[in-house]
């Protein structure tokens, strides 16, 4: 879809629709008002006839309303005014975008991004407005032999209005924020709903090729005898249960000066995760195609980083294989060497994911790094924590902390920080090796990160589980590309262009 930034009154909008917003009893918002003078009073003698009363998520088509100069004009319900936030104002969007896509109005003017969001200014509408849209337009069919439910003529172009012309040049910056973070989110999305026999590490490898190619990135893919030389024997225990071959995959966004320390987001790149011989129940066991989610957020938000061409050093690592159950897989009791020589006993096969991104953030210790933030499908712990609203944050820096809840905040893609005490260093004990590889049910999504921070102990590091906002189950199960907006945000904040 294309975007524009327009100032100027709605009623004079010469384009196939122009979309206003009426709040609960029939109270017309600002634009809406406008029109309804222009128009003599057209909108709200339709309303008085109780054809609309503003509730959240309705809409209704208005054709030929008198002195506009659009074709149709969109009425969209926002709800109770002084309950109009974030959610309620990215839920109307959506219900605009899902309404024009059904008219066939290939244009329009929206006019919502003019409505006031408490805390909220109007860059930041902008963006939202963007990313919904885009959100609300995906579709994943790549596997499907005959399309069902497209739009015979899909919305196209999408002018968003900003209340002054000042504000054209923040529009438009905002603009452009968010199509990179929408087009990171769609690449994620995409790699999270591809199934495992198709998105293998292989596969992710030379998606890792192609950005790299398309964007101007620099790239290197380990192979398994590379990762041997490492002595990644913790990442390679998970993958010699599978018959596909384990990547590491080196992305480099060299956007900073050649002596400015690099960000490094490390993702996991688990393809497919049975759970090995610890092996999961059969019920949903398909979603764990998505257990390579931090993966595919690793390389969106790399993406998103290159297009917006971000003035810093940013270093993608994915460590990526399959966790199958083999002869050759895991077994309960087995003891692991480490990249940092530390041992692991390895207690459970299916917490695999802290064994192959513990030698990923070992590696990353070769870049000097600012900064380091995992990004993983971790625990089922955190999806009982934090359900599917907030990933969870946890870091061994208060400042790290507090910058990746500042951008979660303004990206609206939240976070919410767990504790990090070493006392919960203590469930992690074992008779055997320097360590276990879980602490058992109590605090399971802090304990998992307790595991990684043991290898983190040489920069300043940060954690994200999102286990539990990856990706939706249910009607509209699929991936959903979180959290990219956060990583962007994150990244955009470091290079100085982050906003309040």
């Amino acid at each position: 879809m294309e975007f524009s930034i327009k100032s100027g009154s709605p009623e004079k909008q010469r384009v196939a629709c122009v979309v206003v917003g009426v709040y609960e009893n029939r109270r017309l918002s600002a634009p809406a008002r406008i029109i309804d003078q222009a128009s003599g009073g057209y909108l709200s003698e339709i309303l008085r006839r109780g054809d609309m009363d503003g509730k959240a998520g309705s809409t209704l088509l208005l054709h030929h309303v008198p002195e506009t100069l659009s074709d149709r004009v969109l009425l969209v319900g926002l709800g109770k005014e002084r309950e109009f936030r974030e959610k309620q104002y990215r839920d109307a969007v959506r219900a605009a975008v899902k309404t024009l896509d059904e008219t066939g109005a290939t244009e329009a003017a929206l006019y919502l991004t003019e409505e006031a969001v408490r805390r909220r200014d109007q860059p930041w509408r902008v963006e939202q407005a963007v990313l919904v849209a885009m959100e609300a337009q995906y579709r994943f069919d790549q596997m499907k032999s005959k399309l069902e439910g497209e739009p015979r003529r899909p919305l196209r172009k999408l002018i968003l209005a900003v209340s002054r012309r000042g504000l054209l040049p923040q529009g438009e910056a905002a603009a452009a924020r968010g199509l990179a973070i929408a087009a990171g989110m769609k690449l994620a999305k995409d790699l999270g709903n591809l199934p495992g026999n198709v998105c293998t590490p292989g596969y992710l490898a030379e998606q890792g090729r192609l950005l790299a190619k398309e964007h101007g990135l620099e790239v290197e893919v380990l192979e398994r005898a590379d990762i041997e030389k490492l002595g990644m024997g913790s990442f390679l225990s998970v993958a010699k249960g599978s018959d596909e071959p384990p990547k590491f995959i080196i992305l480099q966004h060299k956007g900073g000066g050649k002596k400015d320390k690099p960000l490094v987001l490390v993702g996991k790149g688990i393809t497919f995760d049975s759970g090995g011989i610890s092996l999961k129940p059969g019920a949903d066991m398909d979603e764990m195609k998505y257990d390579m989610s931090g993966a595919a957020a690793v390389l969106g938000a790399m993406k998103a980083a290159a297009m917006l061409g971000l003035p810093l050093n940013v270093v993608g690592l994915i460590p990526t294989c399959e966790n199958l159950p083999s002869g050759r897989a895991n077994k309960p009791g087995d003891i692991v060497t480490s990249m940092s020589g530390q041992t692991i006993e390895i207690l459970n096969t299916d917490a695999e994911g802290r064994l192959i991104l513990c030698d990923a953030l070992t590696y990353a210790e070769r870049f000097e790094p600012a900064a380091v933030v995992d990004i993983a499908t971790l625990t089922g712990a955190c999806v009982i924590a934090l359900g599917h609203v907030a990933s969870g944050l946890m870091a061994n820096d208060e400042g790290l902390a507090r910058e990746l809840l500042h951008a979660g905040e303004t990206a609206y893609d939240r976070c919410w920080q767990l504790p990090l005490w070493d006392d919960y260093q203590e469930q992690l004990k074992s008779n055997f090796a320097d360590m276990a590889n879980i602490g058992g049910r109590p605090a399971g999504t802090i304990t998992a990160a307790c595991f990684l921070a043991r290898f983190t102990k040489k920069y300043d590091w940060a954690h994200l589980d999102i286990a539990g906002t990856a990706w939706k189950s249910g009607k509209e199960k699929g991936s959903t590309g979180r959290p990219v907006p956060l990583l962007v945000h994150f990244l955009a904040g470091r290079a100085g262009q982050g906003k309040g």
